[in-house]
């Protein structure tokens, strides 16, 4: 299975932008899919995640109330939505897959089985 990544750039604070994952095949969607994020010299952090209905949203306290995921199954695409981006918002975006998955650890990184290439967000203040 793929996961393609696409949307990042350079933005202003304040801005707006539409992170989206294609996923090479659909089976692989049902379960959670999730947005991680990684800035120069730390670790991965959980942004948000979507469970297989899209019924369930979650999200990192950070970004409550600025970025929505979203998913939309017969595109095989999960997007997040980003908006009053900020400066400690820059950082390298990665989709995850985790099918199969319906648990309470949709934060954890360790439950999701694939990943996409990452997508560089830049915010500058």
């Amino acid at each position: 299975v793929q996961l393609q990544a696409s949307g990042g750039g350079s933005v202003q604070a304040g801005g707006s932008l539409r992170l989206s994952c294609g996923v090479s095949e659909r089976t692989f969607m049902r379960g959670f899919m999730g947005w991680f994020r990684q800035a120069p010299g730390k670790g991965r952090e959980f942004v948000a995640a979507i469970n297989w209905e899209g019924a369930s949203t979650y999200y990192v306290d950070s970004v409550k109330g600025r970025f929505t995921i979203s998913r939309d199954d017969a595109r095989n695409t999960v997007y997040l939505q980003m908006n009053s981006l900020n400066a400690e918002d820059t950082a390298a975006y990665y989709c995850a897959a985790a099918p199969g998955y319906s648990g309470r650890y949709y934060y954890s990184p360790t439950m999701y089985n694939y990943w996409g290439q990452g997508t560089l967000v830049t915010v500058s203040s």
